[in-house]
């Protein structure tokens, strides 16, 4: 019964029942509808049917199909063969694509049994009618690999065409179709598609074919005496030009099973009932019916399409398998049903890459670690950074007792190297990452370098800060002039400064700790060109309410630059060298500053490239420590080399006073100051300004002294012999008011040609009012500078550091430098309120 349309197939099925004799068995079937139809109604007559071409497996439930064998491996057969290659490349995770006709589904629902409970996951199902994109977009969406399809070759040419647009072919990826298509099977289809025709062969290279065996490839002979080769060879020279079905050799071996299964009923009788034979056989005889389907279902021989053998009806063949390779179909493998093993045939089969492709994307973590070599450079240049502190840290312990030094705070100097150190030290430590060190102590290494960079920034700006405070205080606080303000004071500050810092640090610790986390990126090809995919995943220090934490560090850290700048813009002013780093603490809050605010922007930019991360951070603490530490020390290491007393002396304040006197305008010189008491500076000016108006005072009382003199001769000879002569001698000191000998000389000629007259003679028609009015003339003058210049010598300069009455040279004080107390006797002096 070969026919496939319905109603004939049927129509010659009762025909043959009904007129013709009584058959021992139905042979043949082909189309699935006539063959269920006809296999389903032969238990009525007793009747076993044999089928060499019906591979439907709906015809393999034997509760409705009892009477039903076939030569021909169903459909299902190949599923167990799919489980068998599955296993070994190791493919646990696969997808189907499903037409949605009862002969694919049946295949994909026996497969999803088979594979149950084999370790083997089905990620994802899909099925289609007409267009299969969207089932294609979707199985690459959830990332299956192996994809399992089962459709006929109209819709096989559509779904490699949606393959090839959604990339889903070559090394990643691995087709497994039926293999039953007929040879060039594309060819027909092209053209129903939008697809070119080299585009559709490059998505179908490499796909793997699955169907039964048509012939078997051993050499052994068959039950009929030839081997499968000479069985074919037979076949094809006597049909001649005939079309060829695969299907001729389970034809060819189904005469053989039913002429075994004859001839084992044929014995059985013969043995246990010599009166009953295989002629006697009626469509009611269910005893005989029984007899001839036990006899079938243990029939087993070696035949043209391998061994023979049933289980529940169903054959148990040889399952082969093709790849399609340069557009022609290689036989790659075979599956034996019966011994249930797999060959794979030596180099046969070509997968697109250098391996079998995985069966799921293969997400291989790698940690974005610092480079080795780029850690080492940083490391040395840090090194190189500690060092050079380490050579300040001696160069000023060694002259911690040189004025330069001494002026300049040397341990808070020591305090600003500290803090340089630490912050140089804190590179090693960012440095660290999990290719260095395990989890627990990276996220140990979260806390302490955050700690130590901290407190290294707070001590060696903190110290800068308190010694410009004192520096501060001492020159704009007057009330302050008779208080000393030790280091232990400028210790405390910076103290309170780290106190501080560990409030804040240890807050934050107890509160919200720092603690390991990990960010993972998109996913990357494999740069060696591996079938994986590399997520890079990057660790980082981070807490929950991060950006609070680090505005609260920011912010302090702002208001200290900012409390540094005012200190240093008030105290731009101070004369003295070793005192004064106002310019470079702007500078050093300005670099920092900047530098900071780059290297923040920055970091934060390049938080997912560790190397570059690393990089600026590193370069910028290296930078700031280093210009810190540069403008503190290098200053003072130069004026020390070349003029260590010029730092430590005070520069010449000049100032001026106008009197409101009609008479005269006053100028004042510039007097030098020693250095050893510079919180006095102010106070010695009041002082000066205290003593001149004093000697104002003198000069009302010398003026009424003077006149009275006038009426006493006898003085007068002794005053102009006693202290005329002091008049010339000071007169003719070197750099006499300001060291201008013009003044000097105008002075001199003045004397020359108005000679003192007698002090004793007297203008009788001069009124006492006239001598009023003309006490500025110059006899006046020169009667009081007689008196006054010898007092002022003698009295006066010793209260501003000049001549006192006991001092054959300048009177300087204990603390003055040695090169100053040899100095000649030349000096100058400041004569006021004259």
């Amino acid at each position: 019964f070969f026919q496939c349309d319905n109603a004939k197939g049927l129509k010659a099925f009762y025909d043959a029942i009904k007129f013709g004799p009584n058959h021992l068995m139905v042979f043949g079937g082909v189309c699935a509808t006539v063959t269920s139809i006809i296999a389903e109604s032969l238990k009525g007559w007793n009747l076993v049917q044999l089928s060499f071409a019906a591979t439907t497996p709906e015809l393999a439930d034997k509760k409705k199909y009892p009477y039903f064998f076939r030569t021909v491996p169903s459909d299902n057969a190949v599923n167990p063969a799919i489980l068998k290659l599955l296993k070994h490349y190791h493919w646990k995770r696969v997808g189907t694509l499903t037409q949605d006709v009862q002969r694919f589904s049946e295949v994909r629902n026996n497969l999803t049994g088979v594979l149950d409970g084999k370790d083997i996951e089905i990620s994802d199902t899909e099925s289609f009618s007409d267009d299969p994109c969207t089932s294609v977009k979707k199985l690459k969406g959830n990332d299956v690999r192996i994809i399992l399809g089962q459709f006929n070759e109209e819709m096989a040419v559509k779904v490699f065409c949606c393959a090839y647009d959604e990339e889903m072919y070559g090394s990643k990826y691995q087709w497994i179709i039926p293999g039953w298509y007929e040879n060039l099977w594309w060819e027909a289809w092209i053209n129903s598609s939008q697809c070119l025709s080299k585009n559709l062969l490059a998505a179908m290279e490499g796909y793997i074919g699955v169907d039964f065996e048509p012939l078997s490839s051993k050499t052994n002979k068959t039950i009929s005496g030839r081997t499968p080769q000479q069985y074919e060879k037979e076949y094809n020279a006597r049909r001649g030009d005939g079309q060829s079905s695969k299907f001729h050799g389970y034809a060819y071996d189904g005469i053989w099973v039913i002429a075994r299964t004859l001839q084992r009923a044929m014995n059985y009788l013969n043995a246990t009932n010599k009166h009953q034979k295989i002629e006697d056989f009626n469509y009611s005889n269910q005893k005989l019916g029984n007899i001839f389907l036990n006899a079938m279902n243990e029939t087993r021989f070696f035949g043209v399409t391998g061994d023979v053998v049933f289980k529940n009806g169903e054959r148990m063949g040889t399952i082969k398998f093709t790849q399609f390779q340069e557009q022609k179909e290689v036989k790659v493998g075979e599956y034996n049903a019966v011994d249930d093993t797999l060959v794979i045939i030596n180099n046969s089969i070509r997968f697109q890459g250098v391996e079998p492709p995985k069966d799921k994307t293969i997400i291989q973590e790698e940690l974005r670690k610092i480079s080795l070599p780029l850690y080492s450079i940083l490391s040395a240049l840090t090194i190189l950074g500690m060092i050079m502190a380490s050579a300040f840290l001696f160069f000023n312990i060694k002259n911690r007792n040189q004025k330069l030094i001494k002026m300049s705070s040397p341990y808070m100097n020591n305090l600003i190297i500290l803090g340089g150190m630490l912050s140089y030290a804190s590179i090693f430590l960012f440095g660290l990452d999990g290719s260095f060190v395990s989890e627990k102590t990276f996220e140990t290494l979260c806390t302490v370098r955050t700690w130590i960079l901290t407190v290294g920034y707070t001590t060696a700006f903190g110290a800068m800060f308190a010694k410009t405070w004192r520096v501060h205080a001492i020159f704009k606080n007057v009330k302050m002039k008779k208080k000393i303000i030790k280091d232990q004071k400028l210790l405390g500050i910076v103290g309170g400064m780290l106190l501080i810092d560990l409030c804040i640090l240890i807050c934050w610790q107890v509160v919200d700790p720092l603690r390991r986390t990990v960010e993972k990126y998109n996913m990357e090809p494999d740069p060696a060109g591996r079938d994986i995919s590399i997520r890079p995943i990057l660790e980082h220090c981070e807490n929950t309410h991060m950006t609070i934490w680090l505005g609260i560090v920011y912010a302090y850290k702002g208001l200290l630059m900012l409390f540094g700048c005012f200190l240093a813009w008030e105290t731009r002013n101070v004369s003295i060298p070793a005192l004064n780093d106002s310019k470079y603490i702007g500078m050093s809050v300005y670099n920092v500053g900047i530098m900071c605010i780059i290297g923040a922007a920055v970091s934060f930019l390049t938080r997912d490239q560790p190397n570059v991360q690393f990089c600026i951070v590193a370069l910028v603490i290296i930078f700031c420590s280093t210009i810190t530490l540069c403008l503190v020390f290098v200053p003072k290491l130069i004026t020390l080399r070349t003029n260590p007393d010029a730092a430590t002396q005070n520069r010449r304040f000049q100032f001026t006073q106008n009197q409101k006197k009609e008479d005269s305008k006053t100028s004042t010189s510039v007097t030098s100051v020693n250095q050893a008491s510079t919180s006095r500076l102010e106070g010695l000016q009041s002082e000066n300004h205290r003593l001149r108006m004093k000697i104002t005072e003198l000069d009302k009382d010398l003026e009424e002294v003077t006149m009275q003199l006038q009426d006493t001769p006898e003085k007068t000879t002794y005053i102009k012999q006693n202290h005329y002569q002091d008049l010339n001698d000071i007169l003719s000191i070197r750099n006499f008011t300001d060291g201008k000998d013009g003044e000097k000389a105008i002075l001199k000629n003045h004397l020359d040609q108005n000679p003192p007259a007698q002090w004793g003679s007297s203008d009788p028609s001069r009124t006492s009012k006239d001598a009023i009015e003309d006490i500025n003339s110059p006899e006046h003058i020169q009667r009081r500078l007689s008196l006054q210049l010898p007092i002022l010598h003698h009295a006066y300069l010793p209260s501003i550091g000049g001549v006192d009455a006991s001092c054959a040279s300048p009177c300087v004080s204990p603390s003055a430098s040695p090169r100053h107390r040899h100095v000649p006797p030349s000096f100058r002096v400041m004569v006021s309120g004259l």
